[in-house]
Order: structure tokens, then sequence, then C-alpha cells
């Protein structure tokens, strides 16, 4: 009884094990191919690649067109994700912590960008930002990747929130303490680790956003997800790849700093 139960121990382990691995095999195969396709010497995408040349990557810096997008995407990430981070950090705590009619009604509009289709939230924004004279213009792209990337950070922070002691803040206020130093001491410093993945979803979010993008862009403020977009649709070549395999190394860096710092379990 005992060696058959051992044995269906030993299946079941076996078969999640093996599982695992195919799962884990199914989502790495798609960014495997797009990185060694990066080395291709040939002018067109081919795995596995018949020799290793850097020639793509070249020609992506060579590219004025490729630069001023990265400059542009680089931009509008420095800007959004403070911007971001700071607004759905405060709507986060007052939607947690204030008592207001139509609270509910108020995070349901917050989080509705979630909900609606990227291409009606796009047109609806063009025609917004295009009668206040800003489509086309990064300040225009900012507001739309803010728009966009605000749900992800108010859902993060609310977590925290939600797992925090409200007694600590009702005993520092007791103590003397005011809402806005009891917010800045022991409220900010509790849910450090939801307000690192909010910043870290808003700055995914507005690297990669391609829909809104693609409304509210101009010939001069083209970002990468967008020229991505164009460029596969009119090009077969492996520059893209190239890209792509930046932007993958990018990740990983941030992966690593964030678990050398505070973890990657504190994200989650």
């Amino acid at each position: 009884m005992d060696n058959t139960q051992s044995l269906s121990q030993q299946l079941t382990r076996f078969g999640v094990t093996l599982a695992g691995i195919l799962i884990y095999a199914f989502l790495a195969l798609p960014v495997l191919v797009i990185m060694l396709s990066a080395f291709s010497p040939e002018p067109y995408p081919q795995f596995p690649p018949q020799g290793f040349s850097l020639r793509w990557f070249s020609a992506l810096l060579q590219d004025d067109g490729w630069i001023a997008s990265l400059w542009i995407s680089a931009l509008l990430l420095v800007i959004v994700t403070p911007i971001t981070v700071v607004l759905g950090t405060f709507a986060a705590w007052s939607l947690a912590r204030l008592e207001f009619r139509y609270r509910e009604v108020m995070q349901a509009f917050i989080l509705s960008p979630l909900m609606i289709p990227q291409v009606v939230l796009g047109i609806a924004l063009l025609y917004v930002l295009t009668a206040t004279g800003i489509a086309g213009m990064i300040s225009g792209l900012v507001i739309g990747h803010v728009v966009v990337a605000l749900p992800y950070v108010v859902r993060t922070v609310s977590v925290s929130l939600a797992a925090m002691d409200k007694r600590l803040e009702a005993v520092s206020m007791s103590l003397g303490a005011g809402r806005w130093y009891t917010f800045r001491h022991v409220t900010l410093p509790l849910i450090k680790p939801g307000i690192l993945a909010g910043a870290v979803f808003a700055a995914v979010t507005s690297f990669g956003e391609v829909s809104v993008s693609l409304f509210l862009s101009a010939p001069d403020t083209i970002t990468v997800p967008v020229r991505v977009f164009n460029y596969v649709d009119q090009t077969f070549d492996p520059t893209v790849n190239a890209i792509s395999v930046i932007f993958i190394i990018f990740a990983v860096l941030i992966l690593v700093v964030i678990e050398k710092t505070i973890g990657l379990v504190k994200l989650s």
C-alpha cells in the first residue's frame, strides 16, 4: 500500500514538473526566437540563424527615425511614471480612507480604462485633445498614457492599503500627528511595495502602449511601439527583432534591480 502511494506521489510530482517545464518553454520560445533572429545576417528574420551578425543593431542605431522614437518613448516614460504614481497613490488613499458620496462611482470611473476597449478610448481622447489643440503633441501623449496607466497604480496601491493595519494610522493621529504627517511617515513606508509595483506597471504600460498612441501621435511624436507597428506592416527585416532584444534586456535589468532592492515577492 505504501509503495503504491509513493509511486502515485512520484507520478504526480513528475506530471506537475513536466507541465511546468512545458509551460515555461511555451512562454520562453517566442522570446528565444526573437532574440536569436535579431543576430541573423540575412535581410529577413531567420530561425535558427545561419550566422552571427550585429548588422541590424547597427542599422537601428544609424536610423534617425528609430532614435527619435526611442527618445520620445524614454521622455514619456520619465514624465508619465512619476505623474501616474503620485495621482494613483493619492487616488487610492482617498478611496480607501475618506468617506464621501459616490465613492464607488468614482472608483469605477478611475478603473474604467481597464474595461473600455483601447480603440474606443483612443478615439475619445483624440476628439477631446484635438478640441484643446494638443493632439499630436507630447503633452497629449502624456495625458493619454496617464489615463491608461493610472488604474494599474490605483489597484496595486489599493491592495497595499487594504493589507495595512488601519490602527497604525489611528495611533499616530491619537498621539498628536496630523493626517498629512501620518500619511508621509506611517502610511507611505508601509505601502511602498504597492507604490513601486504601480510604478513598474505604469512604466511598462507607457513604454508599450500602442492603441492610444496610434491616435495621438504625429509624425514628429511617434513612439517606439507605433513605429514598430508601422514598420512590421511595411517592412520585413530583423530591425524590429533588434529593438525587441533591447526591450527584453531593459526589462530583465529592471527585474534584477527590483529583486536586489525590495524583492519581487513584495511586489505581488
